[in-house]
């Protein structure tokens, strides 16, 4: 049974490409200033007094006067200044309120996140945490689909799924290990089979202990109804690994066992609601 395990991780593995991960995240990114005066104030928020001074001097690299000689023609964003005439389609910097800068402009550019989270502090916690909300509510959507003999996957709009998996435990480990990719890269730290083989072990293994759990829960729970829990602990499996990767990029260690206990006891709740609001929407489709 682990062997068969094992063979199906390995066949969907191959729809994995870390080098788009790294291309993404080492996009070199040109970011324009509109107002000369807010230059030094945009600088210190992307990169804080707190980084080293060769990176630092690295970041702010990325950053330009717009109009200054030498400038790009083109930039990827341009930052103006609250209250000032500023180009279109620019993001404004409130220094009072700087985060809201950032939120907008995950929001419109979404295809930079991982780039910006790489060069500057201020935007890995919220691309970080978009990943992982995004990836364990992949996983919980995927295995409500194939428990509903009802529901054809191609019906909805999953982009990410490709291929046919002999198993949906085979998938979710799949898209744990993409998690993985973009979380280090989000992080700037190496991503790739190679120097991830640790960390991509460590899902690989884990995932026997949920996939008996979510059948535990589904076996134990008549006419359907173990379909949420079966959900619920793809999320909270895929979650407590989205966040142990975190704090091992950020601070070196990851959690003790009782903080993976009580972090996956939150995710579970969280994930439970999460897959009944989605069974609602696919029982509309039947």
């Amino acid at each position: 049974m682990a062997v068969k395990y094992l063979q199906q991780v390995r066949e969907a593995v191959r729809n994995l490409n870390p080098q788009d991960v790294r291309a993404s995240a080492e996009r070199r990114l040109a970011i324009g200033v509109a107002a000369p005066s807010l230059l030094p104030l945009v600088e210190d928020f992307l990169a804080p007094a707190n980084i080293s001074r060769g990176k630092r001097f690295e970041l702010v690299e990325f950053l330009y006067r717009v109009g200054d000689p030498g400038a790009p023609a083109e930039y990827d964003l341009i930052i103006a200044e609250e209250g000032a005439a500023s180009p279109p389609g620019a993001f404004v910097f409130a220094p009072e309120r700087p985060e809201a800068m950032v939120a907008e402009i995950l929001e419109r550019r979404e295809d930079l996140g991982l780039a910006l989270a790489r060069a500057f502090p201020p935007f890995r916690k919220p691309v970080v945490e978009r990943v992982i909300q995004s990836v364990a509510s992949e996983n919980a959507l995927f295995a409500l689909v194939t428990a509903l003999p009802d529901v054809i996957p191609s019906a909805i709009e999953i982009p990410w799924a490709v291929g046919q998996f002999a198993s949906d435990t085979a998938f979710l480990t799949m898209n744990q290990i993409r998690m993985a990719f973009l979380l280090a890269g989000a992080s700037d730290r190496p991503l790739g089979y190679r120097e991830q083989k640790a960390q991509i072990a460590s899902i690989i293994a884990a995932a026997f202990g949920w996939r008996a759990l979510a059948r535990n829960l589904a076996g134990k729970i008549p006419f359907g109804g173990g379909l949420i829990p079966k959900a619920a602990v793809a999320f909270a499996g895929t979650w407590l690994v989205g966040v142990s990767l975190e704090r091992i990029y950020r601070s070196g260690y990851g959690y003790s066992r009782a903080e993976r206990r009580l972090a996956y006891g939150q995710a579970y709740q969280r994930g439970t609601v999460v897959a009944g609001a989605m069974l609602k929407v696919l029982r509309g489709r039947e």
